[in-house]
C-alpha cells in the first residue's frame, strides 16, 4: 500500500515535514468512492492555532469544516499538516477561517462545503467566523456543529 501511495504522490504513508506557512502546505486529494451519492463529511479540529498579525500572541480555535463531496475527498494527514502551519502565521481568525473554506474549495470543487471557526476571545471578545459556499444541498443531514456559543467555553 506504500508503495501505491508514494506512486500517487501523496503524503499519506510517506515521512512529510511541517510546513512552514500555509503558502508552502500542500493539500493532497482523493478519489471519492461514492461520487454518485450525496453525503456530508466532517473535520473537527479542537486545536487550531494561529498568530495574532499584530501582537504575536497565540489565538486557539475549533474549526468545523463540512463538506459534500464531488469527485474528490480531502486527504486527512495533508489537511493536518496545512491546519498546522497556521501556528506560524500571522492572520485575523475571520482571514484564516476563510482562507481555510477557499482554500479546500478550490482542490475539491465539493458540491457545498461550509466551516465554522469558532474562536476563543481575545480582550474578552470570542469572534465566531462562519462562511460557505452556497445553499445547503437538498436531502443532506447537516447536523449542528456542536460547539456552543461563548459561554466560557
Amino acid at each position: 500500500m506504500t508503495d501505491d501511495l508514494s506512486r500517487a504522490g501523496l503524503q499519506l504513508g510517506q515521512p512529510t515535514p511541517l510546513p512552514r506557512s500555509p503558502e508552502e502546505a500542500r493539500l493532497d486529494r482523493v478519489p471519492n468512492p461514492h461520487p454518485d451519492t450525496d453525503y456530508l463529511a466532517r473535520f473537527t479540529v479542537p486545536e487550531f492555532t494561529s498568530l495574532c498579525p499584530v501582537t504575536g500572541q497565540p489565538d486557539f480555535a475549533t474549526l468545523v469544516i463540512d463538506y459534500v463531496p464531488d469527485r474528490w475527498l480531502v486527504e486527512s494527514k495533508s489537511l493536518k499538516l496545512y491546519l498546522t502551519s497556521f501556528r506560524n502565521e500571522g492572520a485575523f481568525h475571520e482571514d484564516c477561517t476563510v482562507k481555510i473554506g477557499k482554500r479546500l474549495v478550490a482542490l475539491l470543487e465539493p458540491r457545498w462545503l461550509r466551516i465554522g471557526g469558532y474562536w476563543y476571545p481575545r480582550g474578552g471578545i470570542p469572534i465566531d467566523v462562519f462562511w460557505q459556499t452556497g445553499e445547503p444541498r437538498q436531502g443532506v443531514w447537516l447536523p449542528d456543529q456542536g460547539v456552543p456559543a461563548y459561554r466560557a467555553r
